[in-house]
């Protein structure tokens, strides 16, 4: 048996805890990095290319869908589980869009999540109950890749500058995280206000909670 690869994303470390003690009940199985947020598990994946990426959907500094985006590009091969506590349809398309093959609800965590990893390790996909009778209902469609992209009003790099000013960062904090210099953070703030007519970082915010970048 091939020993199985898997990396865990979440900022609550009592989650974290749960999900590691049911991997390493399962033979062959192993932790090989953990991530309190998306960007770490950005690169944890991209260092790592373990089997399966687990993502929880909110986490601070990239959320898990850009987390998804990013990852489904660095690292083709590891196959993305999301844990929410959201039945979003909109959700879904987006997580669906950014290559997920797989969402469970945590509430449904502890009775699903080994056959998840399970699914997504044979090479098919794993939608919690409630989501996969929308799939069965045909409420959700398959969503091509690209679409999403297409259509958001801003970009990729934008979207995670907006997450960074909607949890409070400075334009200066912006540009340390992302590596950039001040006046290109300053610049993406500037730019999102005018494509999005927002004429505050409140309304930047209230923008975000709607389009589920970040949380309430």
């Amino acid at each position: 048996m091939c020993p199985v690869s898997v990396l865990i994303a979440d900022d609550h470390e009592i989650v974290r805890r749960g999900l590691r003690a049911l991997i390493h009940e399962q033979p062959g199985w192993q932790v090989v990095a953990e991530a309190i947020d998306g960007r770490e598990a950005v690169a944890k994946a991209e260092e790592f290319k373990p089997d399966v990426a687990i993502l929880d959907i909110s986490m601070p500094s990239l959320n898990g869908l850009e987390a998804t985006r990013q990852i489904a590009k660095l690292s083709p091969r590891t196959k993305v589980l999301i844990l929410s506590i959201h039945e979003s349809d909109q959700l879904i398309h987006k997580l669906v869009g950014a290559g997920a093959r797989g969402y469970i609800l945590k509430a449904d965590a502890g009775r699903h999540f080994i056959t998840a990893v399970k699914t997504l390790l044979a090479n098919k996909t794993f939608f919690t109950p409630k989501v996969a009778q929308k799939l069965m209902d045909g409420h959700l469609d398959k969503v091509p890749k690209a679409s999403e992209e297409e259509f958001s009003p801003i970009t990729g790099r934008q979207r995670e500058v907006l997450q960074l000013l909607a949890e409070g960062k400075s334009s200066k904090e912006v540009a340390s995280i992302l590596g950039i210099t001040l006046k290109t953070a300053e610049t993406h703030r500037s730019n999102l206000m005018r494509r999005l007519n927002c004429h505050s970082v409140t309304e930047l915010v209230r923008y975000a909670i709607r389009n589920q970048i970040v949380e309430a």
